[in-house]
């Protein structure tokens, strides 16, 4: 039983979805919480925007009618508003479907007016339908069974043409193998030709007649093999198709393919042999004759390469020519045997009979003197022996009298007769032939073919073949006898020379890079050992420096030569080892890398040494270097005295002096001697004879170039100058500072004297101050110690032991002038009221003058000491030494005055 109201069950029935309720409940639950109607944030939002309900309304229009997403897609409408709206919306709608009807009623009427009897009219037309769809299907299935037995038949056809097509093939097989064996007579024996001897066409007056000449020619022959060889290719050809269709004819007949081609390279083996045995063999052939010979060895060689017999060609080539020249020229006492000369293909007959029926003269003609070939070669070897074409190589081998450059000569004069055509028309065939297959892709081909073992590669396969297993079997304990570094140098250099004249006979490029990836070429280059060769090299080397390194420097009591010499006997060993890593007799480019590390070595040994040098130079007075290069000058009332150098006058000190100073001058001559000989090594000969690292990356610093690396081996060296320079400095700076020790007299000298004038001149010990300095650069006019240096040194040691030179000039001049107010203050005592007959005399006006007198005679040294120094290029002005002792000396002129004018 309900507990609702009637009047709660009548609004419930017209109001299915409770709107009123939703909309009570609304407005109740807005009435008791108005603060969470409205944001308090203040913050303002846009107003929804309001959509009339119609019929593009996604809700409305969609399948399934959900009321939840309706109404929360309305959700800013009150549901008072919503069903008001609703409500319009239903009546909108009846009124556009009352319009609907009222508009169409006619149609709607007269709809169904018209369609009275058409029932039976669709009933009429049903029973003809029916009769015509069975003929229809009767016609389709007779059709359908037409078709599939013309389907048959086309099929029957194909099977038939495909038959025909396959009886054709073998029909051609079939001919082609009667046709090869009626050309290579293999089906009757006894027709067989017996193997052509080319000494049976010899020209003579009785000769056989034309046509005999014609069947049996060599021409003909084979050319008869080219042609069979081209039919046998063809027969391949079409076997292989008839073995892809699984046919049993070819298998029967597989064993006459096999005779076919057993007869057919036979022959052709025969005829190429009897061929090369008429050109490069001992056959009294005249030039016409082997002239007509060529156009047999070029079939033969064509034939070759249409059935892809290379390596079969190169056996024959092998055996028949160049294994027994090899035999007989390169055996094991090869070296040490007579070499016979190379008989030369004279181009004239030997009969002069008919011959030269023309000839002027009845003397036969003259052999010429150098080997001559009827071949048209485009290469030579040998410029002075064959005269075509020039080898750069060949030098090496015409003008050396070593048996191994003769055996050399021999064996390229042999290749450049016997094998240079016989390349040149292979090259030429299989050039033809691989353009004739593909011209677009000529180089291509011909790397392939080389690179898969395709084609003719005579200079590797034949020549180099047997030529480096002869000379590693027979000759090697001589050739690659690496235990002698002078004999296997040179073996080494004219054998890579033959090598690269070799090459140069190649008629192409990658007939050259076959040769070199040959295996029997990878062993020979292995066979040298060239590590063996630098270890005996480097020992040679290295011993020699170390055994000169090892004795001290002792000089030899004169002065260095020209700047341009060495000195000492080590620096002289180092550079012989350095000129001799790079020379024509020890350097081998294959150890480029070696003897550039080697280079390297020696002159960082060589640092090493220079340092030992220094440092165990013993010499009391190094300690006062430092604090000369490092002091300040200033003025004379603030700066403090320069420590005294250590005087030596000693004639042992001297002379150890002496022999330090041409110790040292040696050394430096001998570094910057060999610092610009051996950047001039690396600019002629080294930087072309050492390759540049590949890969090298300029920005990262921590990768040196070859250039930088010498560099800064070089530089190293001659950092060493810098110590040396500083010793040189003081030994001489503290002879030159002996006469200055006169300073210290001045006074007594000039009281003791009886004119007591002012002085008008300098002393004379002042010229003798820079004296040693003069002495030393050979400036007196007499060789000095280090005149060898003084283009370069000259200047900055100057300036330097001129610098301290003043420096202890003002500690002499400070010690006077203490020395004058001790003396100036003792003499300040009580006055002397003593009483004289004879009148008195002030004792301050004898001092004054005393004082007066020895400020002059300072003035006048040092003036006479800076024109001294003019003369060896120096400028006083520049010095602050100098200028600080002028005004030491000039302050005295004012002290003196100011206590004259204080006594009085």
């Amino acid at each position: 039983m309900s507990v609702l109201s009637p009047a709660a069950s009548s609004s419930s029935s017209a109001d299915p979805f409770q709107l009123e309720r939703l909309a009570e409940e609304l407005a109740t639950r807005e009435l008791s919480h108005p603060a969470q109607s409205y944001p308090q944030d203040g913050a303002s939002h846009d107003l929804p925007i309001y959509t009339p309900l119609s019929h593009e309304n996604p809700f409305l229009s969609a399948e399934n009618f959900d009321v939840e997403e309706f109404l929360l897609s309305r959700s800013h409408t009150s549901l008072q508003d919503l069903r008001t709206e609703l409500r319009d919306y239903l009546a909108t709608l009846k009124e556009a479907l009352v319009k609907l009807i009222n508009d169409d009623y006619e149609a709607f009427i007269s709809l169904s007016t018209d369609l009275k009897g058409e029932g039976e009219r669709l009933t009429g037309l049903k029973q003809p339908l029916g009769v015509l769809k069975a003929e229809i299907s009767l016609s389709k299935t007779e059709l359908r069974g037409i078709q599939d037995e013309i389907m048959l038949k086309l099929e029957h056809r194909t099977v038939i043409r495909e038959e025909k097509a396959l009886l054709h093939l073998l029909l051609k097989i079939s001919e082609s193998v009667t046709r090869l064996e009626s050309l290579l007579s293999i089906t009757n024996p006894s027709q067989d030709e017996e193997p052509v001897e080319y000494e049976q066409f010899k020209v003579s007056a009785t000769s056989n007649t034309t046509e005999n000449t014609n069947e049996r020619s060599p021409a003909n022959k084979a050319k008869h093999l080219n042609r069979a060889a081209a039919e046998y290719t063809q027969l391949l050809y079409h076997a292989s198709k008839a073995r892809s269709e699984n046919c049993a004819f070819v298998d029967e007949i597989q064993w006459k393919i096999d005779r076919i081609q057993s007869s057919l390279s036979s022959d052709l083996d025969a005829l190429f042999a009897s061929t090369l045995t008429a050109i490069a063999g001992d056959a009294k052939l005249s030039e016409l004759e082997k002239n007509k010979i060529l156009p047999d060895l070029t079939e033969c060689i064509r034939t070759y390469d249409v059935l892809g017999l290379w390596r079969d060609a190169e056996e024959i080539l092998r055996s028949e020519v160049m294994r027994p020249f090899i035999k007989k020229t390169v055996f094991t006492g090869a070296l040490s045997a007579p070499h016979s000369p190379l008989l030369p293909h004279t181009p004239f007959r030997s009969s002069m009979g008919s011959g030269f029926p023309n000839s002027s003269s009845s003397m036969p003609p003259r052999t010429p003197f150098t080997p001559f070939t009827a071949f048209s070669t485009q290469q030579s070897a040998f410029p002075s022996s064959l005269g075509k074409t020039k080898s750069p190589y060949s030098r090496l081998l015409d003008d050396s009298d070593d048996p191994l450059a003769k055996l050399y000569t021999q064996i390229l004069r042999f290749v450049e007769r016997d094998f240079s055509s016989i390349m040149d028309i292979a090259e030429k065939v299989s050039v033809k032939s691989r353009s004739s297959t593909d011209p677009f892709q000529i180089d291509a081909a011909e790397n392939g073919r080389k690179r898969d073992g395709l084609g003719f590669d005579i200079m590797a396969n034949v020549i180099w073949n047997e030529l480096g297993k002869a000379i590693m079997d027979d000759l090697g304990g001589f050739v690659f006898a690496s235990g002698r570094p002078d004999e296997f140098r040179k073996n080494y250099e004219i054998t890579q020379a033959f090598i690269r004249s070799l090459e140069f006979i190649a008629p192409s490029a990658q007939s050259v890079q076959s040769m070199r990836a040959h295996p029997v070429y990878s062993m020979f280059e292995k066979r040298w050992q060239l590590p063996v060769y630098f270890q005996m090299r480097w020992k040679e080397i290295v011993s020699k420096v170390e055994d000169a390194l090892a004795f001290p420097v002792e000089p030899s009591g004169k002065p260095p030569g020209a700047a341009d010499s060495l000195v000492t006997p080590q620096a002289t060993s180092v550079w012989v080892a350095l000129t001799a890593c790079w020379s024509a007799e020890i350097y081998i480019p294959e150890l480029s890398h070696r003897f550039w590390r080697l280079t390297l070595q020696l002159l960082s040994r060589y640092r090493v040494w220079l340092n030992d040098v220094v440092q165990d130079t013993n010499y009391s007075s190094m300690n006062s270097v430092n604090t000369i290069h490092t002091g300040k000058i200033s003025e004379a009332n603030t700066r403090s005295p320069t420590p005294a150098l250590s005087e030596r006058p000693s004639l042992e000190a001297f002379s150890a002096d002496e022999s330090l100073l041409l110790r040292y001058v040696s050394l430096i001559a001998d570094i910057k001697t060999l610092q610009s000989s051996t950047m001039n090594l690396w600019q002629e000969e080294i930087c072309m004879m050492l390759p540049e690292p590949d890969g090298l990356d300029e920005n990262d610093k921590s990768q040196v170039s070859s250039t930088d690396a010498l560099e800064n081996a070089v530089d190293a060296i001659s950092a060493l100058i810098r110590p040396m320079s500083s010793t040189v400095i003081v030994v001489l700076t503290e002879r030159c500072i002996v006469p200055l020790n006169a300073v210290k007299k001045i006074r007594t000298d000039l009281r003791a004297k009886a004119n007591k004038l002012l002085p008008t001149e300098p002393h004379p010990w002042i010229t003798s101050v820079l004296r040693p300095l003069k002495v030393f650069f050979g400036l007196s006019g007499k060789d000095g110690i280090g005149a060898v240096l003084k283009a370069e040194y000259l200047d900055p040691w100057s300036k330097q032991i001129f610098e301290n030179v003043c420096e202890k000039y003002i500690s002499h001049v400070s010690t006077l002038k203490k020395a004058e107010e001790s003396l100036r203050r003792l003499k300040r005592g009580p006055k002397n009221t003593t009483f004289s007959l004879f009148g008195s005399t002030n004792p301050r006006d004898v001092e004054g003058k005393d004082e007066e007198r020895i400020r002059v005679q300072l003035m006048l040294d040092v003036e006479a000491l800076r024109k001294d120094a003019e003369t060896l290029g120096i400028i006083p002005g520049n010095s602050e030494a100098f200028v600080a002792l002028s005004n030491l000396v000039q302050s005295n002129d004012r002290e003196s005055n100011s206590d004259f004018l204080f006594f009085f």
